[in-house]
Protein backbone atom coordinates (compact mmCIF):
# COMPACT_ATOMS: atom_id res chain seq x y z
CA UNK A 1 0.00 0.00 0.00
CA UNK A 2 2.79 2.63 1.05
CA UNK A 3 4.44 1.78 -2.62
CA UNK A 4 1.00 2.41 -4.35
CA UNK A 5 0.43 5.72 -2.73
CA UNK A 6 3.73 6.73 -3.31
CA UNK A 7 3.42 5.59 -7.04
CA UNK A 8 -0.04 7.69 -7.48
CA UNK A 9 1.99 10.75 -5.46
CA UNK A 10 4.60 10.95 -8.23
CA UNK A 11 1.95 10.47 -11.01
CA UNK A 12 0.10 13.15 -9.92
CA UNK A 13 3.06 15.94 -8.55
CA UNK A 14 5.00 14.99 -11.88
CA UNK A 15 1.85 15.57 -14.06
CA UNK A 16 1.21 19.20 -12.38
CA UNK A 17 4.53 20.12 -13.19
CA UNK A 18 3.70 20.73 -16.71
CA UNK A 19 0.42 23.18 -16.37
CA UNK A 20 1.71 25.00 -13.34
CA UNK A 21 5.36 25.98 -14.75
CA UNK A 22 3.21 27.87 -17.38
CA UNK A 23 0.97 29.31 -15.41
CA UNK A 24 4.87 30.79 -13.10
CA UNK A 25 6.15 31.60 -16.44
CA UNK A 26 2.81 33.33 -17.49
CA UNK A 27 2.94 34.96 -13.76
CA UNK A 28 6.42 36.33 -13.92
CA UNK A 29 5.63 38.14 -17.33
CA UNK A 30 2.77 39.78 -16.31
CA UNK A 31 3.33 39.98 -12.12
CA UNK A 32 7.06 40.20 -12.67
CA UNK A 33 9.39 37.96 -10.05
CA UNK A 34 7.51 38.41 -6.57
CA UNK A 35 3.98 36.86 -8.30
CA UNK A 36 6.36 33.89 -9.94
CA UNK A 37 7.53 33.66 -6.48
CA UNK A 38 4.61 33.16 -4.88
CA UNK A 39 2.95 31.16 -7.29
CA UNK A 40 5.89 28.80 -6.82
CA UNK A 41 5.51 28.84 -2.95
CA UNK A 42 1.43 27.78 -3.91
CA UNK A 43 2.44 24.87 -5.42
CA UNK A 44 4.97 23.86 -2.83
CA UNK A 45 2.21 24.00 -0.56
CA UNK A 46 -0.03 21.78 -2.51
CA UNK A 47 2.66 19.57 -2.73
CA UNK A 48 2.70 18.76 0.72
CA UNK A 49 -0.93 18.67 1.01
CA UNK A 50 -0.90 15.57 -1.29
CA UNK A 51 2.14 14.13 0.15
CA UNK A 52 0.02 14.01 3.62
CA UNK A 53 -3.09 12.86 2.30
CA UNK A 54 -1.50 10.07 0.42
CA UNK A 55 1.52 9.12 1.91
CA UNK A 56 1.09 10.59 5.53
CA UNK A 57 4.34 11.97 5.42
CA UNK A 58 5.13 15.96 6.80
CA UNK A 59 7.62 17.78 8.78
CA UNK A 60 8.55 19.93 11.22
CA UNK A 61 10.80 22.31 12.02
CA UNK A 62 13.31 22.88 15.06
CA UNK A 63 15.00 26.12 15.68
CA UNK A 64 13.47 28.52 13.89
CA UNK A 65 14.77 31.35 16.60
CA UNK A 66 18.34 30.45 15.07
CA UNK A 67 17.03 32.40 11.78
CA UNK A 68 19.10 35.72 11.59
CA UNK A 69 16.52 38.56 10.83
CA UNK A 70 19.03 39.80 8.37
CA UNK A 71 19.01 37.98 5.55
CA UNK A 72 21.80 35.45 4.76
CA UNK A 73 23.08 32.45 3.22
CA UNK A 74 21.60 28.74 4.21
CA UNK A 75 23.97 25.29 3.55
CA UNK A 76 21.36 22.41 3.86
CA UNK A 77 21.99 19.03 3.81
CA UNK A 78 21.31 17.14 0.44
CA UNK A 79 19.67 13.76 0.58
CA UNK A 80 16.40 13.94 -1.00
CA UNK A 81 14.16 16.19 -3.41
CA UNK A 82 12.13 16.62 -0.28
CA UNK A 83 14.04 19.00 0.94
CA UNK A 84 14.07 21.29 -1.82
CA UNK A 85 11.24 21.91 -1.34
CA UNK A 86 10.69 22.36 2.23
CA UNK A 87 13.54 25.32 1.72
CA UNK A 88 10.56 27.55 0.51
CA UNK A 89 8.55 27.59 3.75
CA UNK A 90 11.49 27.38 5.90
CA UNK A 91 12.95 30.42 5.16
CA UNK A 92 11.87 33.72 3.48
CA UNK A 93 12.03 35.08 0.00
CA UNK A 94 15.15 33.18 -1.01
CA UNK A 95 17.18 31.82 -4.57
CA UNK A 96 18.81 28.95 -5.15
CA UNK A 97 21.89 27.57 -6.18
CA UNK A 98 21.70 25.34 -9.31
CA UNK A 99 23.66 23.73 -11.89
CA UNK A 100 22.76 25.88 -15.44
CA UNK A 101 21.53 22.44 -17.03
CA UNK A 102 18.30 22.31 -15.21
CA UNK A 103 16.92 25.74 -16.78
CA UNK A 104 17.05 23.56 -20.11
CA UNK A 105 14.61 21.00 -18.99
CA UNK A 106 11.19 21.72 -20.67
CA UNK A 107 8.49 23.81 -18.46
CA UNK A 108 10.32 22.72 -15.12
CA UNK A 109 13.58 24.62 -15.91
CA UNK A 110 11.30 27.69 -17.15
CA UNK A 111 9.72 27.58 -13.92
CA UNK A 112 12.83 27.78 -12.07
CA UNK A 113 14.43 30.15 -14.15
CA UNK A 114 11.36 32.45 -13.24
CA UNK A 115 12.24 32.08 -9.84
CA UNK A 116 15.67 33.90 -10.32
CA UNK A 117 18.20 31.15 -9.48
CA UNK A 118 21.93 31.11 -9.22
CA UNK A 119 22.79 28.99 -12.18
CA UNK A 120 26.21 27.41 -12.18
CA UNK A 121 28.65 25.53 -14.53
CA UNK A 122 29.64 22.46 -12.30
CA UNK A 123 32.17 20.87 -14.29
CA UNK A 124 33.95 24.42 -14.07
CA UNK A 125 34.63 24.69 -10.70
CA UNK A 126 36.85 28.40 -10.58
CA UNK A 127 34.11 29.47 -12.80
CA UNK A 128 31.17 28.47 -10.49
CA UNK A 129 32.70 29.57 -7.91
CA UNK A 130 32.80 33.15 -8.86
CA UNK A 131 29.44 32.84 -10.44
CA UNK A 132 28.19 32.25 -6.96
CA UNK A 133 29.91 34.87 -5.70
CA UNK A 134 29.04 37.53 -8.36
CA UNK A 135 25.69 36.72 -8.56
CA UNK A 136 25.23 35.50 -4.40
CA UNK A 137 26.00 39.52 -3.86
CA UNK A 138 23.53 40.81 -5.66
CA UNK A 139 20.73 38.46 -4.52
CA UNK A 140 21.95 39.37 -0.81
CA UNK A 141 21.74 42.82 -1.60
CA UNK A 142 18.40 42.63 -3.01
CA UNK A 143 17.29 41.05 0.16
CA UNK A 144 16.71 37.58 -0.91
CA UNK A 145 18.29 34.84 0.83
CA UNK A 146 20.54 32.53 -0.84
CA UNK A 147 20.02 28.71 -0.49
CA UNK A 148 23.28 26.19 -0.89
CA UNK A 149 23.69 22.76 -0.73
CA UNK A 150 27.37 22.57 0.23
CA UNK A 151 28.01 18.73 -1.36
CA UNK A 152 26.81 19.98 -4.28
CA UNK A 153 24.65 17.13 -5.06
CA UNK A 154 22.72 14.40 -3.92
CA UNK A 155 23.92 11.84 -1.36
CA UNK A 156 22.38 8.65 0.10
CA UNK A 157 20.81 9.03 3.70
CA UNK A 158 23.83 8.47 6.05
CA UNK A 159 26.53 9.38 3.81
CA UNK A 160 28.68 12.93 3.15
CA UNK A 161 31.01 14.53 0.90
CA UNK A 162 33.44 17.08 1.13
CA UNK A 163 31.53 20.91 1.45
CA UNK A 164 32.15 23.42 -1.22
CA UNK A 165 33.66 26.86 -0.76
CA UNK A 166 31.10 28.24 -2.48
CA UNK A 167 28.57 29.28 0.18
CA UNK A 168 31.41 30.05 3.14
CA UNK A 169 33.27 32.52 0.53
CA UNK A 170 29.84 33.99 -0.59
CA UNK A 171 29.13 35.18 3.44
CA UNK A 172 33.05 36.56 3.77
CA UNK A 173 32.84 38.65 0.97
CA UNK A 174 29.44 39.51 1.44
CA UNK A 175 29.49 40.24 5.33
CA UNK A 176 26.63 37.76 6.30
CA UNK A 177 26.29 34.62 8.62
CA UNK A 178 26.24 31.04 7.76
CA UNK A 179 22.91 28.71 9.19
CA UNK A 180 23.50 25.21 8.82
CA UNK A 181 20.22 23.12 8.42
CA UNK A 182 20.25 19.17 9.12
CA UNK A 183 17.40 16.94 8.49
CA UNK A 184 16.63 12.93 8.21
CA UNK A 185 14.38 13.37 4.54
CA UNK A 186 16.81 11.27 2.99
CA UNK A 187 15.16 8.11 4.92
CA UNK A 188 11.56 8.96 4.21
CA UNK A 189 12.26 10.42 0.48
CA UNK A 190 15.09 8.50 -0.42
CA UNK A 191 17.23 9.69 -3.68
CA UNK A 192 16.59 7.32 -5.82
CA UNK A 193 13.34 4.75 -6.08
CA UNK A 194 9.08 5.40 -5.87
CA UNK A 195 8.50 4.98 -1.99
CA UNK A 196 7.70 8.00 0.12
CA UNK A 197 7.79 6.60 4.05
CA UNK A 198 5.11 7.84 6.22
CA UNK A 199 6.26 9.68 9.12
CA UNK A 200 7.46 12.90 9.96
CA UNK A 201 10.50 14.68 8.77
CA UNK A 202 12.71 16.70 11.18
CA UNK A 203 14.71 19.96 9.78
CA UNK A 204 17.09 21.42 12.40
CA UNK A 205 18.13 24.81 12.21
CA UNK A 206 21.83 24.97 13.40
CA UNK A 207 22.97 28.53 15.40
CA UNK A 208 24.36 30.61 12.82
CA UNK A 209 28.06 30.87 11.95
CA UNK A 210 29.43 34.14 11.49
CA UNK A 211 33.11 33.00 8.99
CA UNK A 212 34.23 36.75 9.01
CA UNK A 213 38.01 36.56 9.21
CA UNK A 214 37.90 32.36 9.78
CA UNK A 215 39.96 29.88 7.19
CA UNK A 216 37.46 29.02 4.45
CA UNK A 217 37.72 25.14 5.15
CA UNK A 218 37.89 25.29 8.57
CA UNK A 219 34.28 26.88 8.55
CA UNK A 220 33.14 24.52 6.47
CA UNK A 221 34.39 21.73 8.66
CA UNK A 222 33.12 23.27 11.89
CA UNK A 223 29.97 23.17 9.76
CA UNK A 224 29.87 20.12 8.33
CA UNK A 225 30.29 17.84 11.78
CA UNK A 226 27.57 20.06 13.25
CA UNK A 227 25.18 19.37 10.42
CA UNK A 228 26.60 14.90 10.34
CA UNK A 229 26.28 14.91 14.50
CA UNK A 230 22.64 16.24 13.92
CA UNK A 231 21.69 13.61 11.33
CA UNK A 232 23.03 11.03 13.47
CA UNK A 233 21.37 12.15 16.19
CA UNK A 234 17.85 11.90 13.78
CA UNK A 235 18.68 8.71 12.61
CA UNK A 236 18.97 6.99 15.69
CA UNK A 237 15.86 8.10 17.23
CA UNK A 238 12.96 7.59 14.66
CA UNK A 239 11.39 5.16 14.12
CA UNK A 240 11.82 1.62 11.78
CA UNK A 241 9.64 -0.32 10.08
Amino acid sequence: MILLRSILFTLLMSASVLPWSIVVVIGRFVGGYPAAYDLVVTWVHGCFWLLDRLCHLNFRVEGTENIPARNSVALLKHSSAYETLVQFLLFPRQCWVVKHELMWAPFLGWAVWAIRPIAIDRGARQKAIAQVLAMGKARLEEGHWVMIFPEGTRVPAGETRRYGLSGVLLAQEAGRLLVPVAHDAGDYWPRRGWVKRPGTVTFRIGPPVDPAGREPRQVNEEIQAWVEAQIADLRGSMPRL
